[in-house]
């Protein structure tokens, strides 16, 4: 073996034992591998300009109370008070889950996302909400299966699900081809395609079922796999969008003039909203939108809301 094998064989052997964590002596590696001291210090030198080269975020350093070379990793820096605070407040506001689920998330994102320093400080804050928490009514712990369901739903695994129904509250059986997992409005949703569409007023729609999560008693994950011819006309972000109270049904286009306050709370509300014009009395606005809960919301806003001529 010539010397430049010779070398590339060592610093491939250095670098491997820095990734794993050893501190390395100079005079321990010169001696390992029948080379000068300064002939390491030129390997780390080489290994130094390598990382730069590629863009790699590591850096070889000294370390004098260790006396030996390590690996230095970049740190990802933790949340700040702020960050934390917003993330906090948002969980709690969602009253997604049981205080059981809710309180230990919240007890580990402070303990590992702020600061040392900062972690009594951010505590307290958020201590009086933690204490008046208020459950879900459905009192179903969420996280059980969350992860199985997922990877169902990324491994495009038919499912066998108990489901207990909304407007007959009797438990039911389906085979479904799940698609996305969601949330909105205080629940968990699974969106999902019915194998048996016959179940389906419209059975030749090719819009997803929406189950909320707590309602689902049991499931099992098949190993069966289903294709998605439909994965052009789904995907789960543009759903969304277009989806209401987590309603579903039919795409449908809908036109109103907004006459309120905040033309902004619409817009936010309806992300596929677009102002078609403005006049001194409102916005007349055009929305795409999937199912009935559109209606829920525009009787919501009353006076507000008017009928739109196309």
């Amino acid at each position: 073996m010539d010397g430049g094998s010779l070398k590339s064989e060592r610093l491939l052997q250095i670098y491997s034992r820095l990734v794993s964590g050893d501190v390395l002596s100079k005079k321990e590696l010169a001696r390992q591998f029948h080379v000068t001291e300064r002939s390491i210090q030129r390997d780390m030198e080489s290994l130094r300009c390598f990382f730069a080269e590629q863009g790699l975020r590591q850096d070889i350093v000294y370390d004098k109370q260790e006396r030996g070379y390590r690996l230095e990793q970049p740190v990802l820096p933790l949340l700040n008070n702020s960050e934390i605070l917003a993330v906090c407040k948002i969980l709690l506001e969602s009253r997604s889950m049981r205080r059981d689920e809710m309180l230990p998330i919240l007890d580990k994102l402070i303990s590992c996302c702020v600061p040392a320093r900062s972690k009594r400080a951010v505590a307290e804050l958020l201590a009086n909400e933690k204490y008046h928490y208020v459950e879900p009514h459905h009192g179903q712990h969420i996280l059980p299966g969350l992860w199985e369901i997922g990877q169902a739903v990324q491994e495009h695994r038919v499912m066998e699900i108990e489901y207990t129904r909304m407007k007959e509250p009797k438990l039911v059986r389906r085979r479904i081809q799940p698609v996305g997992i969601m949330f909105s409005e205080y629940y968990f949703y699974l969106t999902a395609f019915l194998e048996d569409k016959t179940t389906f007023d419209n059975p030749d729609d090719l819009f997803p079922t929406i189950y909320r999560i707590d309602r689902i008693k049991s499931f099992k994950v098949l190993d069966e796999h289903f294709s998605v011819p439909y994965k052009d006309r789904f995907q789960e972000g543009e759903f969304r969008k277009r989806v209401q109270f987590m309603y579903g049904g039919k795409l449908e286009r809908i036109r109103f003039k907004y006459t309120g306050p905040s033309i902004e709370a619409v817009l936010d509300r309806l992300p596929t909203a677009k102002i078609l014009s403005k006049d001194e009395e409102g916005w007349t606005v055009e929305a795409e939108v999937f199912g009935k809960g559109i209606e829920m919301w525009l009787r919501s806003q009353g006076l507000y809301i008017e009928e739109a001529a196309e």
